[in-house]
């Protein structure tokens, strides 16, 4: 009787062995699905990233002319400060660093002088 367990263990072992290369196939497709889901998730995310900021920079063009028109300099360095502050505290609500956000804050103030200096050309 136990010779009869033990071949019938031994022929049962290839239908297990391939039931359990399905589960794992199974389970490396859903591991494939989460990265392309959260890939296009992100890729989402960063398009509309973009036009947030595009359209803070339009909100930058309309300060430009103001600030050519009435000759004020594009750099205002206390309200810069002010402005990083503020997302470096709305940042940290989010589990971002500091330094990370200041880089961000940083990159997109460079961007606004630019157009604010261009502006000033023209005016």
């Amino acid at each position: 009787m136990k010779t009869y367990k033990y071949l019938l263990i031994l022929a049962m072992l290839p239908l297990l062995n391939t039931a359990a290369k399905a589960q794992s196939a199974q389970s490396k497709q859903a591991s494939d699905n989460t990265l392309e889901i959260n890939r296009s998730k992100i890729d989402s995310l960063d398009r509309l990233l973009m036009k947030v900021i595009g359209e803070r920079e339009k909100a930058v063009r309309e300060i430009g002319i103001y600030k050519a028109k009435n000759h004020i300099p594009p750099l205002q360095a206390a309200r810069f400060q002010q402005v990083l502050e503020k997302g470096i505290a709305a940042g940290k609500e989010e589990g971002l660093s500091a330094e990370f956000v200041t880089e961000i804050l940083n990159s997109i103030h460079k961007e606004s002088l630019r157009i604010e200096e261009e502006i000033k050309q023209k005016h």
